[in-house]
């Protein structure tokens, strides 16, 4: 049996913050990062993964992921859905590494960068993109991977058989569909909020150019900007294309509604991270209060319990997972099958290095053995970095492309951990006294 032989990490940063990619209210100067793992082998591939952050911190991250070696290497590389299932209750069961949690922060992000490592590193060793290796699994197979610890109130192990063997006819017409016509898109790169006016509107109507029927801009700034901006979004887009708007945890609720209110005439189609993401009653409060505009979170919810109460509260419209936030694939699984319970769409968060290209694979997934529904589902795009990729995401007349190499699309080019390694790479280096 082939062994893991080494994990190894890379601070991984790109100077993002010079043109304000990815700037909003609450992060205005973000330098995209990747704490980047790789499991190594004695015999086959390698397994990717990555955690994802804004720059400061990243060390944090890649510390963590470091801290987790001692429960892979030497061991047997993971195969199938009892192995993978075996090491992701091997990781968030450290009696020790709890503490620093439990199941939240920098210590589950790290455990979700191995995790998502690993099931990189099977589906390699199987041949297929992680959305198909899952996608076949049985029901049984499936439900094994998930901790349902916490969640028995809201969803038990036998309900989520169900969900799945409800989904299974049908399966094998669906996973083609997906593959030939991809996953809808919707795309949040005219929307930053360092962007210029002529920025924002040249950047939306090459939206429109490439087929994309719904935009998303950040606000919380300042109200008369945000009205100005939304007003001239509207301008560029007319009516039938959906805007959404992103607070990124911005206000409280009060201010939440105010200024929502102030935004409704130019039809937002969901406001997204409207206050803390841990704050379950407030999200419902402001749902209440701005109903029909819908209630959107996610990125930065850090478990599967939250959201589960997130669920149960009926305080969100649109769950918003995250490939790198909670601890990786078997988590993701877990809150796929409460939003289906639930009935609330999911559309991925994909803003930040990497998560495009891997979330794409957990919407493939959902699509197929899960919710078997797309209707009104959507996965962000964001237009950065994907060039440093072996597999990139592709979006094309605003869908997603399936992915087809296998493996979970994680794997960065040997020059980009080169030229883009923190603070050493020739990139940083050569930045006019460095940035930090």
């Amino acid at each position: 049996m082939p062994k893991i032989t080494a994990l190894d990490v890379l601070d991984i940063r790109f100077p993002t913050s010079r043109e304000l990619d990815g700037s909003d209210a609450m992060n205005p100067d973000p330098d995209y990062s990747a704490a980047y793992v790789v499991l190594r082998t004695d015999d086959g591939p390698e397994g990717h993964g990555l955690a994802f952050t804004i720059g400061r911190g990243n060390d944090v991250q890649a510390a963590a992921i470091r801290a987790l070696a001692p429960h892979l290497v030497g061991k047997d590389v993971p195969e199938d859905a009892k192995a993978l299932a075996e090491l992701y209750f091997e990781l968030i069961g450290d009696s020790q590494l709890r503490w620093l949690g439990p199941e939240k922060g920098v210590a589950h992000m790290a455990i979700g960068a191995v995790v998502n490592a690993a099931w990189d590193l099977a589906a390699r060793r199987a041949g297929l993109p992680v959305w198909r290796f899952l996608a076949r699994m049985s029901p049984e197979d499936i439900v094994s991977l998930v901790d349902f610890r916490y969640l028995s109130d809201a969803l038990t192990p036998d309900e989520a058989l169900r969900i799945l063997r409800e989904v299974e006819p049908g399966k094998a017409e669906r996973a083609e569909a997906v593959a030939r016509d991809g996953y809808p898109a919707y795309t949040t790169s005219p929307g930053w909020l360092g962007y210029s006016d002529e920025k924002l509107a040249g950047l939306a109507r090459q939206a429109l150019a490439d087929g994309f029927d719904m935009i998303k801009l950040k606000v919380g700034g300042s109200l008369d900007d945000d009205v100005r901006r939304m007003k001239l979004a509207r301008e560029v887009v007319g009516d039938e294309v959906r805007v959404a708007v992103d607070a990124n945890q911005r206000w409280d609720v009060d201010t939440a509604v105010r200024w929502m209110q102030e935004l409704a005439p130019y039809q937002p189609y969901w406001i997204e991270e409207p206050t803390s993401p841990d704050d379950v009653l407030a999200h419902r409060a402001i749902g209440d209060a701005l109903a029909p505009i819908r209630i959107a979170t996610g990125e930065h919810v850090q478990n599967r319990v939250v959201f589960k109460q997130l669920l149960q509260a009926g305080a969100i419209d649109v769950l918003q997972l995250d490939a790198c936030r909670v601890a990786g694939v078997n988590e993701n699984i877990a809150i796929l099958l409460l939003a289906k319970k639930f009935g609330v769409p999911v559309c991925p968060h994909a803003g930040g290095v990497g998560l495009c290209e891997l979330v794409r694979h957990l919407s493939f997934f959902d699509y197929v053995a899960v919710s078997g529904e797309i209707g009104d589902r959507v996965i962000e795009w964001v237009d950065h970095l994907h060039e440093h990729f072996l597999d990139p995401a592709v979006v094309e007349r605003g869908r997603y492309l399936a992915p087809a190499e296998p493996g979970f699309s994680a794997q960065l080019k040997d020059r980009t951990l080169v030229e883009y390694v923190y603070p050493g790479g020739p990139v940083w280096t050569e930045l006019e006294g460095g940035h930090e």
